[in-house]
């Protein structure tokens, strides 16, 4: 008996045909519906847990008065909308911080010569 099982995977191992279970394809079919059951289970988990956490997130945001991101973006827009309804061009940008404004460059000069120390700000005053 050793032997005959010797001899059939010998004959696996030299490319002979290996022995097919007839109900291979069945078995496999149902491994992959367990799977995509469990895919299905595992995403309505997921779903049902999100849900939780919004509604947990929306308490909050009643109880403190927070909008949601898009509730923001939404009333931002439509304040744009409602500002630029009378003009003919578009509206402007808002210019950024630390662009174009000279007072700020002269106060970051002056904030910047603070923190030297005074044999170098004495080198700076001879000149």
């Amino acid at each position: 008996m050793i032997l005959f099982r010797a001899t059939k995977d010998m004959g696996k191992m030299l490319g002979g045909e290996e022995e097919k279970d007839p109900d291979a394809q069945k078995k496999e079919e149902e491994r992959q519906e367990a799977l995509r059951q469990q895919e299905e289970e595992r995403k309505a988990k997921y779903a049902r847990m999100e849900a939780e956490r919004e509604n947990i997130r929306q308490g909050i945001r009643d109880k403190y008065g927070i909008k949601k991101k898009e509730e923001k973006e939404a009333e931002a827009a439509a304040a744009m909308e409602q500002a630029s309804e009378g003009s003919l061009t578009r509206p402007k940008k808002a210019v950024p911080t630390g662009c174009g404004d000279e007072e700020e460059e002269e106060s970051i000069v002056d904030t910047v010569m603070k923190f030297i120390p005074a044999p170098l700000m004495d080198m700076f005053n001879k000149k």
